[in-house]
């Protein structure tokens, strides 16, 4: 006798997240908990119940110790000499939605379903944002 409960389908709502003045890590890994949908009661890891998140203010992010000028992020074209390095510091200037964007990629996980949670993350660097349609719910993280 099969005890087990199995979800295919849940609602998923918008939930709008600040990041003004939050650290990075721990703002990045309660924003995977809630796309992977772990905060809910009928999670499953087989299905897509996560909630969409909307992060605003991600210019304003902040890190612990001696982040900014030590973590280096780098990316491989392939070629020979094609690798490049930038600090946290450069791409906080250069384009802050993408540091939390790859931290919280690196939370999720590699497969197909990892790729369709990330698309249900929506990060603006200022309070502006188009989803204010869809009525997103405020957290505290």
């Amino acid at each position: 006798m099969k005890k087990t409960k199995f979800y295919n389908e849940s609602a998923r709502k918008w939930v709008l997240i600040d990041a003004k003045n939050k650290i990075l890590g721990r703002l990045a890994t309660r924003v995977a908990k809630i796309l992977q949908g772990k905060n809910k009661s009928i999670y499953s890891p087989n299905f897509l119940c996560g909630d969409y998140v909307v992060v605003i203010n991600a210019k304003y992010i902040r890190v612990t110790g001696e982040k900014l000028k030590e973590k280096i992020y780098d990316k491989y074209s392939g070629y020979p000499g094609g690798r490049k390095e930038i600090t946290l510091e450069r791409l906080m200037q250069k384009n802050p939605v993408k540091a939390l964007y790859l931290a919280v990629k690196g939370m999720l996980p590699k497969t197909t379903l990892g790729k369709r949670m990330l698309r249900c993350l929506k990060i603006y660097p200022e309070d502006k944002h188009p989803h204010c349609a869809q009525s997103p719910v405020k957290i505290e993280v």
